[in-house]
């Protein structure tokens, strides 16, 4: 009887230590190019269920750019394989704000004078979990122009001049 208590006892210890380590963080991670913009989206679902989107660009034409999830994880041709925005629930597309919008609507983001673009939002139109809404393996675009956020399908955003494959990243424990 002595055995099997000294043997039990070390297991319900290590179980103890499992169960207090946190799952860790879904995060993915974007790495953007063209000729000339480069830089890096990072993607991090929160517990509440929204996703920060952290952008981080440089060589981009100064001024405003509409920004999106697009349907394929294909950046040839210009970004033009990555197809039309990310719509996995047939809405209309619009602000990102608004009732009814693509998954993929982000909006606009603006570059500086020195071509540079840091900003960041939290979204609850996608996941980086698994599910219908995950951005996993879909391509993030920045446009030539702004989104008007009201033309249909598109935002009226223009040529595709950067983009990167959304891509699943390990994290460590939390």
């Amino acid at each position: 009887m002595k055995k099997v208590i000294l043997i039990a006892i070390p297991l319900l210890v290590l179980g103890g230590c499992a169960t207090a380590r946190r799952p860790a963080a879904m995060t993915a991670l974007a790495p953007m190019g063209s000729s000339t913009a480069q830089g890096t989206v990072h993607l991090q679902e929160l517990k509440d269920g929204g996703v920060e989107v952290k952008v981080d660009l440089t060589g981009v034409p100064p001024g405003v750019h509409g920004f999106h999830v697009h349907e394929f994880g294909n950046c040839a041709d210009n970004g033009n394989a990555a197809g039309g925005h990310f719509n996995p629930t047939s809405m209309p597309h619009s602000s990102p704000d608004a009732a009814s919008h693509h998954a993929g609507d982000f909006g606009n983001v603006t570059a500086g004078a020195n071509g540079e673009v840091h900003t960041s939002f939290i979204t609850r139109s996608i996941t980086v979990s698994p599910g219908q809404n995950s951005a996993i393996g879909k391509a993030i675009i920045l446009h030539a122009n702004p989104d008007d956020l009201v033309t249909q399908p598109t935002g009226n955003a223009g040529g595709r001049i950067a983009c990167g494959v959304v891509s699943l990243q390990e994290m460590g424990p939390r």
